[in-house]
């Protein structure tokens, strides 16, 4: 039953990748909803496609250099008032600008910098060193200024998805915009703004999928954490109501921003209801050749962040390509129907073989060095690593490590599978490993492959990261282990191989969690919020 009512959702990258959002889309297209979700990213043109009956549209950044700031929709914070535009220039509801007209100024890239990052190596980091101390000069002097708002001077780069999505939200004329994560944040409150201005009572979601304020910026660039949390602080209070993906964030959130209420939990579970696949290989664009597929959006975002809130991106447009590591596997690339999914034959190991699998995004502060160097004090025990590139800089290192520490025989490194597929993949493991290092982020989450591994019934062998360690703790579903100590996860996971039926049995029973940790429970949480939203009050 179709709800007359229509939804746009905002997202800061090209939408294959992002489960989270994928399922939120096409849930919400299924309670009836008439939804729209709009990606920005770094494609060579718009495409679009159905995510079951939600359609998406991802919009190229490119597009942005080609609009001068008086061309972007209006940026106002309020109806009626005035904020400092694109060139630090006042912007009324007009949309007109009192600074440059073209902004080529702030985001032009000079020659000897252009020079130096195509060079790289040591004069590359000793420029990025000398200009430390003016970065912060330019943080201290700003936020002097223009306290929450900097972010205008600081990262003016926040404009390119105004300018490039906020005309395409104004067409659309949304009942409901859900933002999804921190930069989408002010192109959804400023669309709400000119909403509400011509007359239309638009309401506003934001999902806060981290804690920015535990994110890691890049090292290079002083300004990045600043900006993005005065631009936080300058639009949260425009959201009529705020979700995040754990209790944890919800009650940091509260305490950060003075939310009226406490965010509605979704948690990043899966999707267990037999259904399609929720996005082509090859999303098609109108009247025109379809390009090659963008690498994954997350994993090239422009900072480091150790990002375990957001869902991890569970499919690729060549999920079956090869691999040139060491102990990679390639997955068939036939023409007929993919056969059903199982890591420890893509592995080539009998069942009897001990197999721990690691699925997700690979960075260090995730803790895979430590499970390679738990291995020689596992004899017989293998590594399944279930990664988006097997060919990655950082894989490779995990590989050579392995073959130093004389393991790389029992490492196995697969590419990921279609997220439909991923918890039957997995289930044919012995354990799932969760090994993070302790940073703000990692502590407050309940994290995708958590729950992947659960529905897998797979016993969990994690970090003593906050939320996780407790509730591992609580269920009995696994081991914790005292995070970057490969001695104790060794201990953890030699405990549940010797007994993994008792670790099993905590999914099993009138007490499993397994029925709440579902994205259908979760979707019937959303649904609610937008119809409390969008009910007329008497």
């Amino acid at each position: 039953m179709r709800l007359g009512r229509r939804v746009v959702m905002l997202v800061d990258n090209a939408v294959e990748g992002d489960s989270r959002v994928q399922k939120a889309a096409r849930s919400a297209a299924d309670a009836g909803w008439d939804v729209t979700l709009i990606g920005c990213a770094h494609v060579d043109a718009e495409r679009r496609w159905q995510l079951g009956g939600a359609e998406v549209r991802v919009l190229p950044l490119s597009a942005a250099r080609a609009l001068s700031p008086t061309t972007a929709p209006a940026v106002v914070s309020r109806p009626g008032s005035s904020v400092p535009g694109p060139e630090g220039g006042d912007v009324s509801a007009s949309g007109r600008g009192a600074g440059s007209r073209d902004g080529s100024r702030l985001r032009g890239v000079s020659g000897l910098r252009a020079r130096l990052v195509a060079r790289g190596g040591l004069p590359l980091r000793a420029a990025r060193l000398a200009r430390r101390p003016v970065e912060h000069a330019q943080v201290r002097y700003w936020r002097a200024r223009l306290r929450d708002g900097a972010w205008r001077r600081l990262e003016p780069g926040l404009w390119d998805y105004e300018r490039v999505a906020g005309p395409v939200v104004d067409e659309l004329r949304p009942d409901l915009i859900h933002a999804h994560d921190f930069r989408m944040l002010g192109v959804a409150a400023r669309a709400m703004d000119r909403a509400r201005a011509a007359g239309r009572d638009t309401k506003l979601v934001w999902d806060a999928h981290e804690w920015l304020p535990g994110a890691r910026p890049r090292r290079d660039n002083a300004r990045w954490l600043p900006a993005h949390l005065g631009y936080v602080r300058e639009y949260a209070g425009h959201a009529d109501a705020v979700v995040t993906v754990s209790d944890t964030l919800a009650d940091l959130l509260v305490r950060d921003h003075a939310l009226p209420e406490r965010p509605t939990v979704i948690l990043n579970a899966p999707v267990t209801a037999a259904s399609e696949p929720v996005a082509p290989s090859k999303p098609t664009i109108p009247d025109q050749a379809v390009p090659e597929q963008a690498a994954l959006e997350l994993a090239g975002r422009e900072w480091d962040v150790p990002d375990p809130t957001a869902p991890e991106p569970t499919a690729l447009d060549a999920a079956a390509r090869g691999s040139a590591v060491p102990g990679a596997v390639a997955l068939d690339q036939g023409g007929g129907p993919e056969p059903d999914p199982d890591v420890r034959k893509r592995c080539g190991l009998p069942p009897d073989t001990p197999l721990l699998v690691y699925s997700g995004a690979m960075a260090t502060q995730r803790g895979v060095d430590t499970v390679v160097e738990a291995l020689p004090l596992l004899p017989g025990v293998h590594l399944a690593l279930v990664v988006a590139d097997p060919d990655a800089a950082y894989v490779r290192q995990v590989v050579a490590r392995a073959a130093r520490h004389q393991v790389a025989d029992r490492v196995h490194v697969l590419p990921y599978v279609p997220h439909r597929q991923l918890v039957a993949f997995l289930a044919a493991a012995d354990v799932g490993l969760i090994p993070l290092h302790h940073w703000p982020n990692h502590e407050i989450a309940l994290i995708t492959k958590f729950f992947e591994y659960a529905h897998a019934r797979l016993p969990i062998v994690v970090s003593d990261v906050r939320t996780m360690a407790e509730t591992v703790r609580a269920t009995g579903q696994g081991e914790v282990f005292r995070a970057r100590d490969a001695a104790d996860l060794a201990r953890a996971v030699r405990a549940v191989l010797a007994d993994p039926a008792r670790y099993r049995a905590a999914y099993e029973g009138e007490d499993s969690p397994l029925q709440e940790w579902t994205w259908e429970a979760q979707a019937a949480r959303l649904d609610a919020l937008y119809r409390r939203l969008l009910t007329p009050t008497p």
